[in-house]
């Protein structure tokens, strides 16, 4: 009686497992029951077959046959008479596909009808000339103040000359998104408004300079509450992708998560040296020698995310100053080639944090080790005890010290990450 009893427990639990592992992916939103959407995994052409993943995770399998149709689709595009017929053999691993046809009710096989393919190599040109884009006409700061009544934005941005208010006016033509709470994706970034905007908030802007220099006529702007902060590596997990620091703010533990989408970068030693010294920090990329290290597992997704700095890095961040801080005193970068450059960190002018990270070399989370100081960005989440890393540099050790120095007070008085402007993730 008692082996009945435990066969017919353990048959109810693996049937209650079942049924969560078909609910969770019924629930994936890249299923419907007419088509599928996802990257191809892998190809077995003799048995008709491509494996997807959707971004869920979901595996899927597509069947073809003779009356299969392939058409290819370039990135971004909506319009049906773009799309170039193609055959199987042009599919590639990687490739997103939409696969049309009668899905199974288990939601793992569709005998497709159509498929639509979208190159990998062609999306990641396009990232590439995107992230270009935001890095030659982008501006990024820390939202000053805002007008309701003629919807400008201001953003004091470091010069040369010592700190600049630039004044962006939105208009109906200018394409408004907003980071996600706990998302360090690019594209989960939503649709967004003037009246979501707040003081404080870190903003990413493509568009033009005025002649003069006082107004930036934004064509993109992303915007969105983060987080700064840093401290000392104390244990790095790779297997859960997870790092423990200590917060050089809060002294408490904070654990940062490091996924696909995160950007892992390092400073070079003799960079912050350089820095320290009063150097020209011009956003340069590192000098030769300074090896260009692999992007993190999976780290496609770091270049969607905006860039470490959303438009040409990845990342994102910055606090709003601490209370009391005088507005002229904020340490607020600019991208773009007319940003802040020229004047080392010791002088007024200050230098382009943005288009420095922007340049420096990628690193994996095995190179990571217990003891280095790291700086990181994050949105605000729910949990102030995690945090999902946007962008996360290394070897920032030098910097911090500099900075105690600069801002004054005793020795062991944590410096002001607020006043960082890691930069918001860009396509």
């Amino acid at each position: 009686m008692r082996r009945f009893l435990a066969l017919l427990a353990l048959s109810a639990c693996i049937l209650n497992q079942g049924i969560v592992i078909a609910r969770a992916q019924s629930a994936d939103p890249a299923i419907t029951a007419t088509r599928v959407f996802g990257k191809v995994t892998s190809i077995d052409a003799p048995a008709g077959q491509l494996t997807v993943k959707t971004d869920a995770g979901s595996i899927v399998l597509v069947q073809i046959n003779t009356d299969t149709t392939f058409e290819r689709m370039p990135p971004g595009e909506t319009d049906a008479k773009k799309a170039v017929a193609i055959t199987l053999p042009d599919v590639s691993v990687g490739d997103g596909i939409y696969a049309r046809g009668r899905v199974t009710e288990d939601r793992k096989s569709v005998p497709a009808q159509k498929v639509i393919v979208v190159s990998q190599s062609e999306i990641a040109q396009k990232q590439e000339r995107e992230r270009m884009e935001w890095r030659r006409r982008g501006l990024s700061g820390i939202i000053e103040s805002l007008n309701p009544q003629t919807k400008e934005i201001t953003v004091t941005t470091r010069t040369p000359e010592g700190p600049k208010p630039i004044i962006i006016p939105i208009t109906e033509k200018v394409k408004m998104r907003r980071y996600a709470p706990d998302s360090v994706r690019f594209s989960d970034a939503k649709k967004s408004t003037f009246e979501e905007l707040k003081v404080g908030d870190q903003l990413r802007a493509k568009g033009e300079r005025s002649p003069d220099g006082a107004r930036f006529n934004a064509e993109d702007l992303v915007t969105g509450a983060f987080r700064t902060a840093g401290g000392a590596i104390k244990t790095v997990n790779a297997q859960t992708g997870e790092i423990q620091i200590e917060d050089l703010q809060t002294k408490q533990p904070l654990t940062v998560v490091v996924n696909k989408d995160s950007t892992l970068k390092r400073l070079p030693p003799d960079f912050m040296q350089m820095m320290a010294g009063g150097g020209g920090a011009t956003g340069a990329a590192p000098q030769a020698g300074q090896a260009q290290g692999s992007r993190p597992a999976g780290g496609e997704g770091a270049a969607t995310r905006p860039a470490a700095g959303g438009g040409g890095g990845q990342g994102s961040a910055g606090n709003a100053p601490a209370s009391g801080q005088p507005a002229g005193q904020r340490q607020v970068v600019q991208g773009g080639p007319a940003g802040g450059q020229g004047a080392g960190p010791g002088a007024g002018g200050g230098f382009d944090i943005q288009r420095i990270i922007d340049n420096l070399p990628l690193v994996t989370l095995a190179e990571l080790k217990p003891g280095d100081m790291v700086l990181l960005s994050s949105t605000k989440g729910v949990d102030p005890s995690r945090a999902t890393a946007i962008t996360l540099v290394s070897g920032v050790g030098p910097l911090f010290t500099m900075m105690q120095a600069r801002q004054g007070g005793p020795p062991n008085r944590p410096p002001n990450l607020g006043t960082i402007n890691l930069g918001i993730g860009g396509p």
